[in-house]
């Protein structure tokens, strides 16, 4: 695996060399799990190269806080993506990703306004903002995304239509732990009664329940909502664990 520190680089590789590749694209913010690997296999499977970016992006963080523990397991994850069979690694910086120091934003209207975008206000200008950065820069025929993240999904292929970007966007299975948590970055920044708690989340968002009975079974258990949401045919929700977030979202019937 080549690892790529500037964005120039990449794109003289990518114009130059790689032309007649097809490129799959996995963004990430790093501390990479089952999920993130799980694109970057489909990837291989679709694709002659696989590019996989890190990249935690400050601008999509609307808690100071969480930006500061938010985890950066570089080598290890440098060790997960060779493991995986990447090709590529870009590591760009915030000065080359934002040289108009975020003087520009992508806003969207429609979606962004609810579920996450309710609770973390700028979180999801700052998202769009740097993926169409990174879509621009890897230049890719196809880009990965996780279901789990599902608002971020729709907004992202959303965009990438309106703008005309010649990247496909992909969505995958939310991949979960064996007790039913989906993965995420974040799991492992929970306390230890506080992580085996958390699978009760996904196990009252599946269940038959109606949306208040999950939010009293949910707060019952000490979890903290922001959100139960039914929507575009999904039960969305977000919920707090100590000072964690977890998000998710599973099919419904309409």
């Amino acid at each position: 695996m080549e690892i790529i520190e500037h964005i120039k680089a990449w794109q003289n590789l990518r114009k130059l060399d790689l032309k007649n590749k097809s490129l799959g694209f996995v963004p990430t913010m790093g501390a990479l799990h089952g999920g993130h690997l799980s694109l970057v296999e489909k990837s291989r499977g679709e694709n002659n190269l696989t590019l996989v970016s890190i990249f935690v992006n400050p601008t999509q963080f609307n808690d100071p806080k969480d930006l500061k523990n938010y985890p950066r397991p570089m080598s290890e994850d440098i060790e997960k993506l060779k493991s995986a069979g990447a090709d590529y690694l870009l590591l760009p910086s915030f000065e080359e990703l934002y040289p108009d120091g975020y003087n520009y934003a992508v806003t969207e209207k429609e979606l962004s306004p609810y579920l996450c975008g309710t609770h973390r206000p700028g979180h999801f200008q700052g998202m769009l903002t740097v993926v169409l950065k990174l879509l621009q820069v890897a230049q890719a025929e196809h880009a990965y995304f996780g279901e789990k993240d599902y608002q971020q999904l729709l907004l992202i292929k959303k965009m990438a239509e309106a703008f005309f970007l010649s990247t496909e966007i992909i969505g995958c299975p939310t991949m979960r732990e064996n007790d039913g948590l989906a993965m995420s970055s974040r799991n492992q920044l929970l306390a230890y009664d506080d992580r085996k708690k958390a699978p009760l989340f996904y196990k009252e968002l599946s269940s038959q329940k109606t949306v208040k009975e999950i939010q009293l079974a949910l707060q019952n258990e000490g979890f903290e909502i922001d959100y139960i949401e039914d929507r575009l045919n999904r039960r969305f929700g977000a919920v707090r664990l100590g000072s964690v977030r977890l998000i998710d979202n599973v099919e419904v019937q309409p």
